[in-house]
């Protein structure tokens, strides 16, 4: 009997590469997001599309009944379903942020609530993903997306405790940068961000030029399938898997706090006088 796994946000580059690689590796494959249309078909008893919208509890449910209308256990839960949002904490408006969080962390949260009978029976695995900012001090501007991961960590550390009673084992992934659509969207949420936050356009006109870069060092999302992959087929998973976290970062990360925030304030003086 092939084991079967959900995966929300499967449209996106990350879970497109999720998908293929676990279909053609023997895995029943529920392949979820919001837009059917970005999904990645394979053969029809292989990967199954669903039409997912992680923020309205009926659209998850009706998505798991319709996954208990061909399985009765769930053996993997993958949730990627995710955005990106930059931003001044003190400018952003509180529709938007409030989306990035129903999404990011809500939306996971609903995925899961629905699929814990199916978890259950199959005594499965939860794979939530978070970031690496999820566990680095928060950079200025990239508090929205921060935040979010932030509660996927604590959440996630919670729900492993509780859900290791029922023997469903939950596991949080930390990617790095890695190329995908949000990735390259970060010029875009740059400017978007601009147009919010007059005090500090010209500082975050500077910072998109640098952002920008990014996605010529990203990796490559085969990478984080692969290790997702052994997550799951691990006897004894780790409870995080860290996955190819930004160099820079994590070393700037392991200054002390007064030391970061001065590096950090240094880096925006300059870039004001600059832009």
């Amino acid at each position: 009997m092939k084991r079967s796994v959900l995966i929300t946000g499967a449209g996106g580059g990350l879970g497109r590469a999720l998908v293929a690689r676990l279909s053609e590796h023997g895995w029943k494959v529920f392949a979820a997001d919001i837009d059917e249309g970005t999904i990645p078909r394979g053969e029809v008893d292989e990967v199954v599309p669903l039409t997912v919208d992680v923020t309205n509890a009926d659209s998850v449910e009706q998505g798991v009944a319709a996954i208990a209308r061909q399985t009765h256990q769930l053996d993997a839960v993958v949730n990627f379903a995710g955005v990106m949002g930059l931003g001044s904490l003190t400018d952003i408006p509180e529709e938007r942020l409030g989306r990035i969080l129903d999404i990011n962390v809500l939306g996971t949260y609903r995925v899961n609530k629905a699929c814990r009978p199916l978890l259950v029976e199959a005594r499965g695995r939860i794979v939530n993903i978070s970031s690496e900012t999820g566990w680095q001090t928060t950079a200025p501007f990239n508090g929205p997306y921060a935040m979010s991961k932030y509660a996927i960590e604590a959440y996630s550390h919670a729900l492993r405790r509780e859900m290791a009673l029922l023997g469903v084992k939950v596991i949080t992934v930390q990617p790095g940068p890695f190329k995908t659509d949000m990735v390259r969207g970060i010029e875009p949420a740059f400017t978007l961000a601009e147009a919010e936050t007059p005090r500090f356009a010209t500082v975050l006109r500077k910072l998109k030029s640098l952002a920008s870069k990014q996605i010529n060092t990203a990796n490559d999302p085969e990478v984080l399938a692969e290790a997702i992959e052994r997550a799951l087929n691990a006897k004894r998973p780790k409870a995080v898997y860290s996955v190819r976290p930004d160099r820079m970062r994590s070393t700037l990360d392991r200054l002390p706090l007064r030391a970061q925030d001065q590096v950090y304030l240094a880096l925006l003086r300059r870039a004001d006088k600059d832009a």
